[in-house]
């Protein structure tokens, strides 16, 4: 089974992740991207935080592949169980 767009969620600064989801069927997974993973995707300087979302929406193709290979090996985190993706994800 394989996972599908979801939804954008926001920028938590104090994370300093974005949120958004993906679906399995009818299930939606959490999932979070760190904004070092963000920022080392696009190999720029830190973006400034009301810019995050265009940032996630520029990479979102690779963001959501690199989601789905850790859903496919089961690389679940946290409580309830998300993927949370990370500049060594993208390696």
């Amino acid at each position: 089974m394989t996972l599908t767009r979801g939804t954008f969620g926001r920028f938590e600064y104090d994370r300093m992740v974005v949120l958004f989801s993906m679906m399995s069927d009818k299930v939606e997974i959490a999932c979070a991207i760190s904004t070092d993973a963000l920022d080392s995707l696009e190999k720029s300087g830190r973006v400034a935080p009301a810019q995050r979302a265009a940032q996630f929406e520029r990479l979102r193709d690779r963001i959501e592949d690199c989601a789905i290979r850790k859903f496919q090996m089961s690389e679940f985190e946290g409580t309830p169980p998300g993927l949370i993706l990370r500049t060594t994800d993208f390696r």
